[in-house]
């Protein structure tokens, strides 16, 4: 890859592919009792997500390995794709609890009936629980060092938490419902319910194939700012698109008076919004150059898709 044109969609394509076949593997079968909460996990898991976070961590990892090793440069280090799958399941969990009634209350996500439609509450519940459950079996028995392994864990279950982590972002966003939005509100909520984890998969695929602090804070600064122009973008699309070209009911925000980017700036200025933190985002890893090729393609994918 370094040298040459970057063709995103075989990155996209071997990335889902990947994680894919990791998630098939780490997955419970549905013939595997109780029968019915492995169904439920794997009819989110498998209902046609993108894999953008996991395919993050892998790009970051390939980035790091071509920095450090150059020997792999282009390669992606053994074992990553379970790093991926983990992060999968934890955004897969989480769209699981935010879809249920007393959330969002919303019956479509990725084209297919959410969870607790298809298999109903109760088990939707324990489906999201269990899918987080089994994403930390699955980081402690990373194949990195335990050093790096406990590192990636710690780091990652801060960013789902509740300070500044998912969790926190989206108490934030169900309080902020039906209240005037803010910019700072808006930038809160984003960078914790949307922005952490993608920024924290960023880091870890770094730390997985041997970052140090300089290549940590560099990771952490694009992701942070990627992770903002996703969900900006994010906004955009709930306003613009119907829920055919989503995938999930389009309009909830408007309709839930949730606190987004365009209710704030406008949506012109959110476009200009999220072409300018993807710009920024770049600049944080212009010392790797062609190394970082990849990981740019799949950001900007991030921000110019329709969907």
């Amino acid at each position: 890859m370094i040298g040459m044109q970057v063709d995103v969609h075989h990155i996209l394509r071997e990335g889902a592919e990947r994680t894919d076949r990791a998630l098939e593997r780490l997955l419970p079968p549905v013939t595997q009792i109780p029968a019915s909460i492995h169904g439920a996990m794997r009819h989110s898991v498998f209902a046609g997500g993108k894999r953008l976070r996991p395919m993050l961590a892998l790009e970051s990892a390939r980035t790091m390995n071509a920095v450090h090793a150059a020997s792999t440069a282009g390669q992606l280090p053994d074992g990553i794709e379970d790093l991926g799958a983990a992060i999968e399941m934890l955004h897969t969990y989480s769209l699981i609890h935010d879809d249920l009634p007393a959330l969002d209350n919303d019956d479509l996500r990725r084209g297919k009936p959410t969870c607790h439609v298809a298999f109903g509450e109760a088990i939707a519940i324990l489906a999201g629980d269990a899918l987080q459950t089994l994403a930390y079996q699955t980081l402690a028995s990373l194949r990195c060092s335990p050093a790096r392994a406990i590192r990636i864990v710690g780091l990652i279950a801060e960013a789902t938490g509740t300070v500044e982590g998912m969790i926190g972002g989206q108490v934030l966003d169900l309080e902020g419902e039906h209240t005037k939005p803010t910019a700072e509100s808006v930038l809160a909520i984003h960078r914790a319910k949307t922005g952490a984890l993608i920024r924290v998969s960023i880091v870890a695929g770094g730390i997985y194939a041997g970052a140090d602090p300089d290549d940590v804070r560099r990771l952490s600064d694009f992701g942070a700012k990627a992770g903002l122009a996703f969900q900006i973008v994010d906004d955009v699309l709930d306003m613009t698109q119907d829920s055919e070209h989503l995938g999930k009911t389009a309009g909830k925000d408007v309709a839930s008076d949730k606190a987004t980017w365009p209710a704030v700036f406008g949506i012109e200025q959110s476009r200009k919004d999220a072409t300018r933190l993807i710009n920024e985002a770049f600049a944080a890893l212009d010392p790797y150059g062609e190394a970082a090729a990849g990981l740019k393609a799949v950001a900007r994918y991030l921000v110019d898709r329709t969907h």
